[in-house]
């Protein structure tokens, strides 16, 4: 599954290829006369494949679940009017070079970078802010070239915008999804909704346009750091949605509210945040 604001691609280990060509002429020497006809060879260095093209911002592709979890993509596009399940928001440079020395694009300081860089951008793209695209479905994934496309040249990295439609389907769309956010209808067709309470049984995410009972209200930010561990983190969302269930309730005296902490495991992936929730 797609984790909440985070994915963290394996860095594979790579040796750089060095090629080197080498031009050998030899002369036959003092034995021969100036007479005497001479040959020599020499070899031409082969042309070295061009890079492949920039990525397009704005272009939509048809990618399975899995091909958005992958740290590389070639799909085709499609026009954007028809079917597809993302579609490229942004597209920047990678810098890969620390200290002077060249790095791999598939080495740890390149995938940071371009984790930090994707799901910071999302939200202008959306058309909202950063709490309401915590309280929606829609996520960023990211690509950069091949090892073979990064040694004929290729410096880019892409942005892509998803949908979530449960744990392992992403969400069809027809259309662009720039400023998706920017409407109430819009935060409703791709709000995050639940089956169930937090923590309940039969719990599961949802599109808040499908069947639901619960739906994320509000989000509350954790002192960042160390994780703080699962009492401290149950204990720090308690008052704040609270008063966020209270607020949406029809009774201030009488309502029930959820919280969701973040998981070790998502703290160490860069979520140092929760959620509220609200019977809807």
């Amino acid at each position: 599954m797609l984790g909440e604001d985070e994915r963290v691609t394996p860095s594979r280990p790579r040796v750089p290829a060095l090629l080197a060509t080498v031009v050998l002429v030899l002369g036959l020497g003092a034995c021969t006369s100036d007479d005497e006809p001479r040959e020599s060879t020499a070899t031409t260095p082969p042309t070295a494949a061009p890079p492949p093209p920039r990525p397009e911002p704005g272009a939509c592709r048809r990618l399975t679940h899995e091909q958005a979890l992958a740290p590389t993509n070639d799909a085709p596009t499609v026009p954007c009017r028809r079917p597809h399940t993302a579609q490229t928001f942004s597209i920047g440079d990678l810098r890969t070079t620390v200290d002077g020395h060249l790095v791999a694009v598939d080495s740890d300081h390149v995938q940071r970078q371009v984790a930090t860089a994707c799901p910071t951008r999302l939200a202008s793209f959306l058309g909202t802010s950063r709490e309401e695209l915590r309280l929606s479905m829609l996520r960023a994934v990211w690509f950069t070239p091949t090892l073979e496309e990064s040694d004929a040249g290729a410096s880019w990295f892409r942005c892509d915008v998803v949908g979530l439609a449960g744990d392992d389907a992403l969400v069809t769309v027809r259309g662009s999804l720039a400023d998706a956010l920017a409407t109430p209808e819009g935060r409703t067709r791709y709000g995050m909704c639940a089956t169930a309470a937090p923590g309940a049984r039969g719990f599961r995410r949802v599109l808040c346009s499908a069947d639901h009972a619960w739906r994320a209200i509000s989000s509350v930010d954790l002192p960042r750091g160390r994780y703080p561990g699962v009492g401290a983190a149950r204990a720090a969302g308690e008052e704040p949605c609270e008063d966020a269930g209270r607020r949406v309730a029809d009774d201030a005296l009488d309502f029930e509210w959820g919280w969701e902490w973040p998981t070790r495991e998502q703290w160490r992936a860069g979520q140092t945040w929760g959620r509220c929730w609200a019977p809807d």
